[in-house]
């Protein structure tokens, strides 16, 4: 199965244009081509696909004449025309990021990506709130798709935690391994604030303490804009980010082996900035468990960029 996320064309007010017209400054178009060309049996795609939110800055070339706002114009120049390719290839999962909040790319999203039946009756204008968690069987592995879209970063919202931590547990119902799959991670570096690891989720880290049962295996997230890997000296799920996906790169981040991040200690893994592409997750041969797994993070034209296998939490980075 292939795995990405953050994927649209960044624009947001004069200092954050991105240039939606150059395939090497916005390569979502070539990396959904060539990642098409590996024929997955899925594609699990973790949020932030719409990114225009303000107008073109006059004078820019590079994105001159580009849409913006939560419309169908700016829904199809960001996501279903240059990933037309890969959508017509294998069966998606769509997850909800934090830019298809109500605020942003919500009304779009209720439209044509969210799960459920559409009701215009539902919030602003029939953008849905945070939604249910639903499951995908993949053959011995269960996927748990998470809406955590508003999740609060910096504090812990006891209001949010309160909704959250019983789809965490709901995992300790389902027979096998189960592979969580939402936006944004949990315990997780893409920079440091003042000489301290940043990235965490301080609100989904409350929700999910003492929550996650030994079947809850590993975390597939976006937000971070960066390829990484992650395991922890704690005995937590595995955390995947694919979040390369063609918005504009995380450069700075750290090696993340040795890093405290929320008082959780990373003891394995990986980061990959400054490079765009996707993820492939295959299984085994001859896994009948549906534990063991090889991952490998690949660049826009297909080259891989990291390789790690994947035994439940276990973790092996050559």
């Amino acid at each position: 199965m292939l795995f990405r996320s953050d994927t649209g064309c960044r624009l947001k007010g004069a200092d954050r244009a991105q240039a939606c017209h150059d395939m090497r400054e916005w390569p979502f178009r070539l990396g959904a081509a060539m990642s098409a060309d590996f024929k997955p049996d899925l594609v699990i795609h973790v949020g932030d696909m719409h990114y225009r939110e303000t107008p073109c800055p006059e004078n820019n070339l590079g994105c001159a004449g580009s849409p913006y706002g939560d419309t169908w114009q700016v829904w199809k120049e960001d996501f279903f025309d240059p990933g037309q390719s890969l959508l017509s290839a294998a069966p998606w999962v769509m997850v909800r990021g934090n830019h298809e909040e109500c605020g942003r790319g919500g009304i779009g999203w209720a439209r044509t990506l969210d799960p459920y039946p559409y009701d215009q009756k539902s919030g602003r204008d029939g953008c849905l709130g945070p939604q249910q968690p639903y499951k995908v069987d993949l053959g011995g592995l269960t996927l748990l798709v998470m809406d955590v879209s508003t999740a609060d970063e910096p504090r812990v919202n006891e209001q949010q935690v309160a909704f959250f931590r019983p789809q965490f547990e709901s995992a300790k119902h389902i027979q096998g391994p189960v592979w969580f799959a939402f936006h944004r991670p949990i315990w997780a570096i893409e920079y440091f604030v003042k000489g301290q690891p940043a990235g965490d989720n301080k609100t989904l880290a409350a929700a999910a303490r003492g929550a996650l049962t030994p079947n809850v295996q590993a975390i597939l997230s976006g937000h971070h804009h960066v390829f990484e890997v992650l395991k922890y000296k704690n005995d937590l799920p595995l955390q995947i980010i694919s979040g390369h996906g063609g918005n504009e790169l995380s450069l700075d981040v750290p090696a993340p082996i040795g890093q405290v991040v929320n008082d959780e200690t990373i003891v394995a893994g990986l980061a990959r900035p400054g490079i765009f592409g996707f993820a492939m997750i295959e299984r085994e041969k001859g896994d009948t468990s549906a534990t063991k797994w090889m991952l490998t993070g690949y660049d826009r034209r297909g080259q891989p960029i990291g390789m790690c296998k994947l035994d439940g939490r276990n973790l092996t980075c050559p």
